[in-house]
């Protein structure tokens, strides 16, 4: 029972943190798309539900529909390959009103039947929330200010910004353990299995790569990231709810292509998913992680006196790695999601492993495995070098 318990609060809780982000939309945009990419807000207003509902549904076949079109329509998101962008428009979408009856319906269905079932199917419902989470937050990111409440602690955080040493880690050779252990508790099917591959000696950055380092190699020519502007001769960054200056301490958000650029830059490379995952279990966890700030902080801000090892391993900022995503040994789908992954073991994906500011808890374990496109600007996405 008292896992029960805990499980219906911790959906609860990913609900609060859904409700708290469409809150944030004020009503005329709730039909724009900030992403090309991506659907329009409205869709992910029925989203998180339409997936709650359709996992209900799957494990409880005969429970009938009450809105079939909704469960189709708001099915599935979207990761189209470039050049290939959605044409939909405001129009061919529903009412918000309609959207949020069939929201309330689909919470009531599934906590009434939710003692019943599988504990897999719980923690899928929870963590795929908990990500859209986050989804929805780097979307909303891109919607321009005026069209967002800001919540009373949306700013960001203070930082010294006054230069990062530059600094490398030393690690040995030796063994590492990639993928979760069957029975250690919930995993995505690509978590699986556990098994322990061989690491060379390498060194890795003490910190993430900041926004003041790369814009010495902007200064050399390189094109400022995404979430960089240029105004009246200065440098910003572009936060959640505002434009500040260019937080220089702060870790920098790229893409991998801009990533991988930089390390060639520098004479130095990205690390393997198995290179990060050596020095993560010696590295600290940042404190800006679990949805405490919108925006990054310093990377020395957690890190304590006489503390050598790397710093914000997880949290601040997703890191990318040189890791093509594809399956473990022994890889397996998951029975009643088995479109989680595998899908995307396509060659045209990036691992990459911490966690960002938006980045829940229970997805901070070491095992858990993101993957983007290359190319894909708009995540909170930042790196660290390696030297062999």
């Amino acid at each position: 029972m008292d896992l029960e318990r805990d499980l219906r609060t911790a959906l609860h809780s990913a609900r609060a943190r859904t409700d708290e982000l469409f809150a944030s939309v004020r009503p005329q945009a709730i039909y724009d798309r900030p992403i090309a990419e991506r659907h329009r807000i409205i869709f992910y207003l029925g989203h998180v539900e339409a997936f709650d509902w359709n996992l209900l549904r799957g494990h409880q076949p005969d429970l009938r529909s009450f809105h079939a079109e909704f469960d189709r329509l708001f099915a599935f998101g979207i990761d189209p390959p470039p050049g290939q962008l959605p044409a939909d428009q405001p129009r061919d979408w529903p009412g918000v009103p309609e959207v949020e009856a069939y929201n309330q319906r689909v919470r009531a269905e599934f906590d009434a039947a939710f003692a019943e079932l599988p504990e897999p199917i719980c923690h899928v419902a929870i963590e795929h929330r908990l990500m859209h989470a986050e989804t929805l937050a780097y979307i909303l990111h891109n919607l321009p200010h005026e069209k967002k409440i800001p919540p009373v602690d949306s700013a960001p955080a203070a930082g010294s910004f006054d230069g990062v040493e530059f600094r490398m880690v030393d690690f040995h050779a030796g063994k590492v353990q990639l993928g979760l252990p069957a029975g250690q508790g919930f995993g995505w099917d690509n978590e699986f299995q556990a098994h322990c591959v061989d690491v060379p000696e390498f060194s890795i950055g003490k910190y993430k790569v900041t926004n003041g380092e790369y814009l010495e190699f902007v200064r050399e020519g390189a094109a400022p990231p995404f979430f960089w502007l240029h105004r009246a001769g200065q440098w910003r960054y572009r936060g959640m709810f505002a434009d500040v200056a260019l937080p220089l301490d702060a870790p920098v958000y790229v893409t991998h292509d801009e990533a991988e650029a930089y390390a060639n830059w520098r004479g130095m490379r990205l690390p393997t998913e198995a290179e990060f995952q050596r020095a993560a279990s010696s590295g600290s966890v940042s404190s800006n992680a679990d949805f405490r700030y919108w925006d990054p902080i310093s990377v020395t801000a957690d890190e304590a006196p006489g503390d050598a090892g790397p710093q914000q391993m997880a949290g601040n900022g997703w890191e990318w790695t040189s890791t093509v995503f594809g399956p473990f040994p022994g890889f397996q789908p998951m029975p009643f999601y088995t479109n989680y992954s595998e899908p995307f073991f396509d060659g045209a994906h990036y691992v990459l492993k911490g966690g960002s500011p938006r980045t829940a808890a229970c997805m901070l374990r070491p095992s858990f495995r993101n993957w983007f496109r290359p190319a894909y600007p708009y995540i909170y996405s930042t790196f660290r070098l390696v030297a062999s």
